[in-house]
């Protein structure tokens, strides 16, 4: 049974995410695109502009103004769909690729810097269960998007 100490931490957790999500370095812009390149690049299948704002959580048109920016950078591209030819998916071009790398790259950095004073083994088991939690809340959100259908 968890103590009142351990409740306590757990009602913790929403804001803590929402202010790492502040405070994430990079402009509003940056943040915007990483997350469209990352939800097309990490899609099982094809991605939509449909599924892209599903998966967002936001609607149509501001999902298609963020993927017409990225294509107007250079970083998606539409193409025909392998499955159904009539319907137009997205895809990463080399550009997006490295954008995405680069922004890795930038916040692996930030992540070093912030645990500057954790042991290697704690960054690592951080690193694992944070990579964790992310997969199981992307299940938990598809399971939650069945249950409306």
């Amino acid at each position: 049974m968890n103590s009142s100490a351990d409740d306590r931490l757990l009602d913790q957790i929403g804001p803590a995410l929402s202010r790492l999500r502040r405070r994430t370095p990079a402009s509003s812009r940056d943040v915007s695109r990483n997350l469209v390149l990352n939800v097309v690049a990490d899609a099982p299948g094809e991605m939509t502009v449909g599924g892209l704002a599903a998966e967002m959580g936001v609607a149509q048109p501001v999902a298609s103004r963020t993927v017409a920016a990225c294509i107007a950078d250079g970083l998606l591209r539409r193409a025909a769909s392998q499955a159904d030819g009539r319907r137009t998916v997205l895809e990463l071009t080399e550009r997006g690729e490295a954008e995405r790398a680069r922004f890795a790259a930038e916040q692996r950095e930030a992540f070093e810097d912030i645990t500057a004073a954790w042991s290697p083994e704690e960054r690592v088991r951080f690193a694992r269960l944070l990579v964790r939690y992310t997969s199981d809340a992307g299940d938990w959100s598809r399971r939650q998007a069945s249950k409306e259908r």
